[in-house]
Formats: C-alpha cells, structure tokens, sequence
C-alpha cells in the first residue's frame, strides 16, 4: 500500500513539473488565431507550405502546439498546408526580446514577399528563461547615420554593404565595400570626417563581400583587410587641439593575399587564417598551425579552455559548428539554429566566456543569443535579442565586454548595434 502510494505522490509531482515546463496548447491559441487570419487575407483560399523556425526561448516540445493550432486556424479560411507541391510559402519565425514575443510569418507568392506578424507580451506564456544567466541589450552607434550623404557610401543599384566599424579613442572608422570614412567624435557627438575612397580600383568584387578593420595598441594606425586587398591607414598630427575633421588621417591600399587576423589578444594577432578573395570564406589554412586540418569557416571565435588554456570555435561553410582543441577537430552540437557568424563575449556572467550568435538563414527579423561552451555541447545562457533587419556580421569588441552587429533592414538600410550584457 505504501508503495502505491510513493508512486502516486512521484506521478503527481512529475505531472505538476510537465505543467510548469510545457504551456498549455491554450496559451497560443490567440495568437495563433490571429497570425492565420493575417495570412489567410493575404493568400486568400488555396494551399500553402508552412515552415517554423524557433529563435526563441521556448522548447522545441511546444513547436508542434504552435504548428497544430496555426494549421487548424488556417484551415478555417480555406487556406490548407500542403507538401513541396504548393508555390506558395509560409516561413514563420518564432523571436523575442525581454519584453515580448514576436512572431513573424514570411508568405511568399510567386515572386512577391509580404509580411504578417503578431506580438505576445511575456506575461501572457509560462516559458521564461529561468535558466538563463544573463540579458543582452542592444545601443545603436549613431556614427553610421552620417554617412548617408556621401557619394562613395551610395551605387545605382542602393547602398553597398557596411561591412565593419571600429571604434578609437576619438571616433569612428566606417567599411564599407568600396570607400571608408574616419569620423572624429565631438562633445555633442560626431564630426563629418574624412572619406577615403581607393578600394573600388582595388579590391575584387564579390557576390557577399566581407572585411574587417583592426585598429593598433597606440590607437594612432588601423589595418583594413578586404577580398584581395590591405590598407594601412596612419594617424599623422601629434596634436588634437583645433584641427578640421579628418585631417591627419591616411590610407593606402594595394592588392594583398596576405592571411586576415581573426583572433586578437591584447592587441595581438594570435591566429590568421588565409581568405577566399574569390568567394567569401576562409580556406582553412590557419597561421600558426593548430596541428589539424581545417574544413573553410566562414567564422572563428578563440575560447579560454581549462586543458591548453585555449580552443578555437569555427563556424563550418557547410553550417556545422567546430571545436579544434587539443590538436583535434571536434563536433559541438546545439547550434544548428546558428548563423554563418558568432563573437565572443566576456561580460563575467555565469562561466564568465560566452559565444553571441545570430540566427540561422535569412529572416526579416533576426535575433541574437548568449550560449556557453562547457565541453562540446552549446548551452543557451540568455533569451533571444530581437533585431530589427537580419544580422550580416559579429565581431568582439577589443576589450571583449561588447560585441557588434551588423544590421540590415528590409528596405537595404544599415545599423551597427552595440550589443552588452547584464548578469542576472
């Protein structure tokens, strides 16, 4: 009897932990209701493929809730999800921020792409983060505004990519793909600097351009590194006081297949790794020798290990995620969500080194994500940073307590956001 009994009590509180973990299916119900009834009154009656991408905080276990309950909503308009036959497509991504939700559904007919969305405050769901061992915030860099007006940051078919920005001590250095703009910071805040605009002659064009800026110890010089190209900019006047914008700074750029430097310390280059001009990837040959062969990466973050005191992280051409520590070459699951680009972060929350991640494909509404690497497998150390457009790059920022994004919206506009960290 007494057994019976222990198993009944072990049976209820399991159920009462199944509770707590899943959401009951009436949590997405409104919401649900009301994405469908976007989509139907944009597609109207007929069939659909529907695809659900998760970048939120929610288990994997309530995606097929959400799917069930969209599906029955949709059918109630006539439109009916239907296999790889249908033209028509439904890509629905599941975000959020701190403060709520935010579901958008992508409906592609033929070749137009609308756009229908429903937001969810946090207080309405069970599904916090309880988890999570820090909060990520997001601070746009004005500097990147100024740049509208000048001839070199625009072309016939939009604005070229932006495709770095460091800071320095006084200001900012802006790249994008065919010029580069120095901007000197004010009290009131940034001057219209000095353009440079050589790399056009330079530099090989390609389909999804790349380059990064790294700036010196002394804060007087700055190295730029593009498809085919190198420029080493200089700071020439010992006197800050009641000089023009600009004026001091130089460029000059030749044609380079010199390897980038993708991981610094202490303003040092520790690993370089040879670039694909002709593509927009890294071959896998790596300077110094990290003892095996790598597969092209089109990213890499160093991690701090307890073993050799440190492991690189690649980011693979073919989306898998690596680990090359100990002279091997090893698999790390739980990023198949993330994208082509990652940074590293050491704010001192929970095991105090952190990877920043963006979302896997193209989405009008991307998000960012805090993950630690105890061993081989990433672990998700915040909730999900929405952003307004799709993040095109990452990179740490010298100290290592930010990282920035590169934020491109739907109409083809940029933004730099800084993104930092709090501990919970």
């Amino acid at each position: 009897m007494k057994a019976k009994i222990l198993i009944g009590l072990i049976a209820m509180v399991l159920t009462g932990m199944t509770a707590v973990a899943t959401p009951e299916p009436s949590t997405w119900e409104q919401p649900a209701e009301n994405l469908a009834a976007q989509i139907a009154e944009i597609l109207g009656p007929g069939q659909a493929r529907l695809t659900i991408r998760n970048q939120s905080t929610l288990s994997d276990s309530a995606i097929p809730t959400i799917r069930r309950l969209i599906e029955q909503d949709l059918k109630t308009h006539g439109l009916v999800t239907s296999g790889a036959e249908s033209a028509n497509e439904i890509r629905l991504t599941l975000s959020e921020n701190q403060r709520e939700r935010l579901w958008v559904a992508e409906i592609v007919e033929g070749n137009e792409t609308r756009v229908a969305m429903v937001e969810i405050q946090h207080s309405q769901n069970l599904t916090q983060a309880g988890s999570a061992t820090m909060l990520l915030r997001k601070e746009r860099l004005p500097g990147p505004d100024v740049e509208d007006s000048l001839p070199c940051f625009s072309s016939p078919d939009g604005k070229p990519p932006l495709l770095a920005v460091a800071e320095r001590r006084h200001g900012l250095i802006i790249l994008k793909q065919n010029c580069l703009l120095e901007l000197d910071r004010s009290p009131s805040g940034f001057f219209d600097g000095k353009t440079f605009d050589p790399l056009a002659s330079t530099q090989a064009q390609t389909r999804d351009p790349r380059g990064i800026i790294v700036t010196n110890l002394d804060d007087d010089g700055f190295f730029v590194f593009l498809p085919g190209t190198k420029c080493d900019g200089s700071y020439t006047i010992s006197s800050e006081q009641d000089r023009p914008p600009g004026e001091g700074w130089s460029l000059h750029c030749h044609a380079s297949d010199d390897p980038w430097p993708i991981v610094q310390q202490n303003g040092l280059t520790s690993i370089s790794a040879f670039y694909n001009a002709a593509r927009n990837y890294f071959t896998g040959v790596v300077s110094p020798s990290l003892g095996v062969d790598l597969p092209p990466f089109y990213t890499a973050a160093l991690l701090p290990r307890a073993s050799d005191g440190r492991a690189l992280l690649i980011g693979g051409i073919d989306g898998k995620v690596q680990l090359v520590e100990n002279g091997a070459l090893k698999p790390v699951s739980g990023a198949r969500d993330w994208g082509s680009d990652f940074a590293v972060l050491h704010p001192g929350c929970g095991a105090g080194t952190q990877i920043i991640a963006s979302g896997s494909g193209e989405a009008l509404s991307d998000s960012l994500r805090a993950y630690e690497l105890p061993a081989q497998e990433a672990v998700p150390a915040s909730a999900a940073l929405a952003v307004d457009g799709t993040v095109t790059a990452l990179w740490s920022a010298p100290d290592g307590k930010s990282v920035f994004a590169v934020v491109r919206s739907v109409t083809n506009e940029y933004e730099v956001d800084r993104v930092t960290a709090t501990c919970n």
